[in-house]
């Protein structure tokens, strides 16, 4: 008899964990795209609307939170291109897809950007998310001649701080055109990488997918 309960009980009780952990995290991503990192963890307790509590029961230290918040706001970036470029082809259309829609993503998620500019150049040392896709994405196209790179950790951190220049110029002015400004940047990287001016003008002029970046909320 116990057991038949203790199902329906337990399904809720790992629900309640999931939505609190989800609130503690978009609580933390509100205060790095806001440069608020350094509040007490009750002051992040009460935007989440749960108890002090509770936080303990998720995350040893602010630092961790904040450290899961990052990961969250890389994954859900990441996953949104992997999501829009996959029946791309050439990889250099990956790429320049990719890089587009990511410069009009600040305008589009504020958010999501702010947490992204909020790690800054500590993002050349995350290991999941969304560096390791442009890793990828650059690797393939390098090996199927599309672009040419020498060295590519070098070539990846260009283009990280690159795409982190681009997310900041754009916050910055809230006049610029966010698709203008990218889509002439990333011109000026496909000659980097070796491409022809006529192919760059092509990759930059390509139709983009439409799209709608899920929620930070890590319960949607």
């Amino acid at each position: 008899m116990s057991s038949t309960n203790d199902a329906p009980r337990s399904n809720r009780l790992e629900a309640r964990k999931a939505r609190t952990r989800a609130a503690l995290i978009k609580a933390a991503q509100t205060l790095m795209a806001d440069g608020r990192q350094n509040v007490p963890i009750l002051e992040i307790t009460q935007l989440a609307d749960i108890g002090l509590g509770s936080f303990y029961n998720h995350f040893a230290t602010r630092e961790e939170l904040y450290e899961a918040a990052v990961l969250e706001a890389l994954d859900t970036h990441g996953a949104v291109l992997d999501a829009l470029t996959s029946d791309i082809a050439d990889p250099a259309a990956v790429f320049a897809t990719s890089f587009r829609l990511t410069g009009r993503l600040h305008r589009i998620e504020p958010q999501l950007s702010g947490v992204v500019l909020a790690i800054g150049s500590d993002i050349l040392r995350q290991n999941s998310g969304l560096l390791p896709r442009v890793r990828r994405d650059l690797e393939r196209a390098r090996d199927a001649g599309r672009f040419a790179i020498a060295d590519l950790d070098v070539t990846v951190a260009v283009i990280a701080g690159a795409a982190l220049t681009l997310g900041q110029l754009i916050h910055d002015d809230p006049e610029r055109d966010d698709a203008e400004t990218t889509d002439r940047m990333l011109l000026d990287l496909l000659r980097m990488l070796g491409v022809k001016a006529r192919d760059a003008d092509r990759l930059v002029a390509l139709e983009l997918p439409e799209f709608i970046v899920p929620a930070l909320d890590a319960s949607a």
